[in-house]
């Protein structure tokens, strides 16, 4: 969640109230947060440097504007440019992807390739767990709830080979336009 504020913050400078609404107009499509863990994270990023107060208002609710500093930067980008981490692929691609306009354009392609890369790496384990599970025989006690299990992993796997097809095309996008002569 940090790098999604980090990435909200370098849009804009925001205030807390602002971020909720930010992840409810738009990060919410792949980011579910509570206003709690927003505060959390804002308070972590405040404690190691990334961001910064950059205003407060007068008056009786003091609302703090936060803006995010050089160092702020730097883990951003390194967050975008660097490999997706963490069990959950959905969540580490789209918010690459939303960001993706942040870096430079040069850096876009890059960016894709490695969501592209980890679709396939996690795609390629759920076949090789589904060739497994063909050669494994169910007993007939279990099969109802086998046959659902598998169900399951069908999904997991039409489910990555859609998201690869889709981050492909879209990294074909980019490619052109960044050489207009493919």
């Amino acid at each position: 969640m940090a790098h999604v504020i980090l990435g909200l913050l370098l849009i804009t400078p925001q205030s807390f109230y602002d971020l909720i609404k930010g992840f409810e107009a738009g990060v919410a499509l792949f980011y579910s947060a509570s206003s709690g863990s927003i505060k959390r994270a804002l308070d972590t990023l405040l404690t190691r440097g990334l961001i910064e107060i950059a205003s407060t208002e007068a008056g009786g609710r003091g609302r703090k504007v936060y803006r995010v500093t050089d160092a702020g930067r730097q883990e951003f980008h390194a967050w975008m440019t660097g490999e997706l981490t963490g069990a959950d692929l959905e969540t580490a691609a789209l918010s690459r992807l939303y960001f993706l306009g942040l870096l430079e354009p040069d850096e876009r392609v890059p960016a894709l390739r490695r969501v592209t890369d980890r679709i396939e790496n996690d795609l390629a384990r759920l076949s090789t767990l589904d060739k497994h599970l063909r050669d494994q025989e169910v007993p007939e006690e279990h099969r109802d709830i086998a046959t659902h299990q598998r169900a399951t992993l069908d999904y997991g796997i039409a489910a990555h080979r859609f998201t690869l097809d889709w981050f492909r095309d879209h990294l074909n996008r980019h490619e052109r336009r960044s050489h207009p002569a493919l």
